[in-house]
C-alpha cells in the first residue's frame, strides 16, 4: 500500500482527522521511580492542549499550576479527561495503565512544544538539561527510565513546596512556566505552520464543505489506516506508539500527512 507522504507545501489538511496528535501510551512500570511509585515525567506543554482515554489499567494523573494548585484525578478504563497548556502533569501506573493520549495539534510536542520538570538547577545549566533530555536517545530504555527518576526527584521538591509552603510552590511553577514560554518563543513560526497546515487546514476543509451546500461536495473517497506496532519509542510519560504514518487503501486518492517524531 503506498503511504501517506510528509507535506509538501501546497495547501490542504495533513495527518490525521482535526489535526490531532493521536499516541498508545504504556506508562512507564518497568521499575519504580524514586518515589516508589510507577510514573512518566512531570512535565508541561507551551501551547497543545492533551487529553488522556483509558484503555487498559488504572492509575492516576496529577496536575499542578499557580491558580488551583496539586490536584489528583483517578483513571480507570474507558475515564477521559482533558486539560489545558500550562498545567504541569505526571502519569502514574498501578503497573498496567495503557491511554490513548490527544494532542489538539499534531506535531507540536515533537518539535520541542513540551518541557520536562528538573528543577531550578537543571533549568539554569542548559547543558544539564540538554544531557538529561537526550538519554532515551542515547540509552534507550534505561536512558528513558534514568530521565524520568531525575524529574521524580525534582518533582519531590516541588511536592514539597505545596505542603510547607504554598507560595514558594506557586512561585516555582510560574518561574517553570516562564523558562518554558521564554523558550518557547523562538519556535513561534514553526508552531504556527504546524497549526496551520494540521487544525487550520482541517477546519477551512470543513467550512468550504458547508458552504457548498446544497451542492454535493467533492468526492475525495480516500481510506487509510495506520498498522498496529509500526512505530515505538521512549517519551515522557511511557512507551509510545504514536500514529505518524498512514497507509492509503489500495484505489485511493494520495493525500498528505505530517510525519514526525514522537515527543522524546
Amino acid at each position: 500500500m503506498p503511504e501517506q507522504g510528509s507535506t509538501d507545501g501546497v495547501g490542504g489538511p495533513i495527518g490525521l482527522i482535526g489535526g490531532i496528535g493521536l499516541t498508545e501510551v504504556h506508562v512507564y512500570a518497568q521499575r519504580p521511580a524514586p518515589d516508589g511509585l510507577y510514573s512518566g515525567c512531570p512535565h508541561v506543554h507551551a501551547v497543545t492542549d492533551e487529553g488522556y482515554f483509558v484503555l487498559r489499567g488504572r492509575g492516576r494523573v496529577e496536575f499542578h499550576d499557580p491558580e488551583r494548585g496539586f490536584r489528583i484525578l483517578e483513571l480507570g478504563p474507558g475515564d477521559y479527561a482533558h486539560f489545558p497548556p500550562l498545567v504541569m502533569h505526571r502519569l502514574i501506573s498501578d503497573g498496567d495503565l495503557v491511554i490513548l493520549g490527544m494532542m489538539g495539534n499534531a506535531g507540536l510536542a515533537e518539535a520541542g512544544e513540551a518541557r520536562i520538570y528538573f528543577g531550578p538547577e537543571v533549568d539554569a545549566d542548559p547543558e544539564s538539561f540538554a544531557r538529561l533530555v537526550a538519554l532515551p536517545r542515547e540509552r534507550g530504555l534505561e536512558g528513558a527510565l534514568e530521565r524520568r527518576d531525575a524529574a521524580v526527584r525534582a518533582y519531590a521538591g516541588l511536592l514539597r513546596r505545596w505542603e510547607e509552603d504554598r507560595r514558594a510552590y506557586a512561585a516555582e511553577l510560574e518561574r517553570f512556566f516562564g523558562v518554558h514560554c521564554h523558550a518557547m518563543a523562538s519556535l513561534r513560526a514553526t508552531f504556527e505552520e504546524k497549526v496551520r497546515q494540521g487544525p487550520s487546514a482541517w477546519a477551512a476543509a470543513t467550512l468550504e464543505r458547508l458552504r457548498g451546500l446544497p451542492g454535493r461536495p467533492a468526492a475525495e473517497g480516500g481510506v487509510f489506516i495506520n498498522r498496529a506496532g509500526t512505530e515505538s519509542a521512549f517519551g515522557m510519560c511511557g512507551v509510545l506508539r504514536p500514529l505518524l504514518r498512514l497507509e492509503a487503501l489500495p484505489g485511493s486518492k494520495a493525500v498528505k500527512a505530517s510525519a514526525g517524531r514522537p515527543p522524546a
